[in-house]
């Protein structure tokens, strides 16, 4: 019997079902990085093909039948899919495979709770993890449910303590909004300061680990959280950036990273965050150049950044990890064009790492500006270097 089988914390399976739809991720390599961000372990790893997800249990009941085995034979106390699973199918399978079943949607919101660092930043994630494990409270209490007497039985504890918690749940989410509204309307005050003041706003965005709070330092010689991981930035950081070319201060913001399948809980919890970019008068799309996979990475950060209605503000794309490269994949040259949604979009390459192609970026950056008028001077910029927004 399983309850007999030791199983080893963290230790996880990886299971993956390929739709039919395109780039697919058949080795699961995401969802294994997202895995170790989170602190757990990858064992095994399992992709299989359907047509259409089975209602019950997403995989249908052979296939897991050997996710069970699987679990067992490398002693995994959880299994994570890369899809998102309904609470039903959530239920059925942990019935199923006694271990805990987790989704794609679970695992981010746990990363997410663990990097947040600001106030506002563990409000947005308290409200998107409020609002999934509210579709998930029959699951948490079907135990009690099991024990009021039968079909057909109202008012039991079960019945009652769902009740109590969907209450409690939804009263923690409006005061998590309300309390979320006002940080929101400081950073819009915040945000009209620098309006007033004629900035020109530039704003960091691209797929999660692409590089941006590294390149962000580069820039600013800050000292913003940058490491090899997903999501290693969560929260929004702003500082000025003197650019002697065009003699002027311009204000830069580092964002939170996207990735495919963020959940709409999350987007919808960090639009305050991610009105920096919608806001912004340039984007700088941050591209891991040495990532095989930057095509549709790109793809989907145009995709979130329709969603939020940035998808009109001008772009700046930069590749970077040139340092990553073979020195047969080196460009030719370090900048040219590159089409996007069938717009021609200037193009950097440059490692935020060695430096190499940075100060090509800042003259760019200070050819887009423009030059208007500011009386900043490198002196004053340094003081602002370490300054929060």
């Amino acid at each position: 019997m399983s309850e007999l089988i030791p199983r080893q914390e963290g230790a996880a399976v990886l299971v993956g079902v390929d739709f039919g739809l395109p780039h697919f991720d058949s080795e699961l390599e995401e969802l294994g990085l997202l895995a170790q961000t989170a602190g757990l372990t990858p064992v095994a790893r399992l992709a299989c093909k359907r047509k259409a997800p089975d209602a019950a249990l997403f995989v249908g009941s052979g296939k897991a039948e050997e996710i069970k085995e699987l679990a067992a034979l490398h002693r995994a106390s959880e299994v994570i899919f890369d899809q998102a699973l309904s609470p039903a199918q959530q239920r059925n399978l942990e019935r199923q495979l006694d271990v805990a079943v987790y989704d794609r949607t679970f695992l981010i919101l746990e990363i997410f709770a663990q990097r947040a660092r600001s106030h506002e930043g563990k409000l947005q994630v308290e409200l998107a993890r409020l609002q999934y494990l509210s579709t998930r409270l029959v699951r948490r209490w079907s135990h009690l449910e099991r024990q009021t007497g039968g079909a057909g039985v109202r008012g039991g504890p079960g019945e009652k303590q769902i009740e109590l918690d969907r209450r409690m749940i939804s009263e923690s989410i409006k005061r998590t909004r309300e309390r979320l509204a006002k940080v929101q309307k400081q950073r819009g005050t915040q945000r009209r300061q620098r309006e007033r003041r004629d900035t020109f706003n530039i704003s960091l965005v691209g797929y999660t680990n692409a590089g941006k709070s590294s390149l962000f330092n580069a820039l600013v010689k800050a000292r913003a959280y940058a490491a090899d991981q997903l999501f290693a930035t969560l929260d929004t950081t702003t500082r000025h950036l003197y650019l002697g070319d065009a003699r002027r201060q311009v204000s830069i913001s580092d964002t939170v990273g996207f990735i495919r399948d963020l959940p709409h809980g999350l987007v919808d919890a960090f639009k305050a965050t991610l009105q920096e970019a919608v806001d912004a008068d340039l984007l700088l799309h941050v591209v891991d150049a040495s990532n095989q996979h930057y095509p549709e990475q790109m793809a989907e950060v145009q995709s979130v950044l329709r969603e939020i209605g940035a998808d009109a503000v001008p772009q700046l794309l930069v590749f970077n990890k040139l340092d990553a490269l073979e020195s047969a994949q080196h460009p030719l040259h370090l900048q040219d064009e590159m089409e996007i949604d069938g717009v021609q979009v200037p193009r950097i390459f440059l490692s935020a790492r060695s430096g190499e192609g940075v100060p090509l970026l800042r003259a760019e950056l200070a050819r887009q500006s423009g030059s208007a008028p500011d009386t900043m001077t490198p002196a004053a910029d340094a003081e602002l270097h370490d300054a929060t927004d």
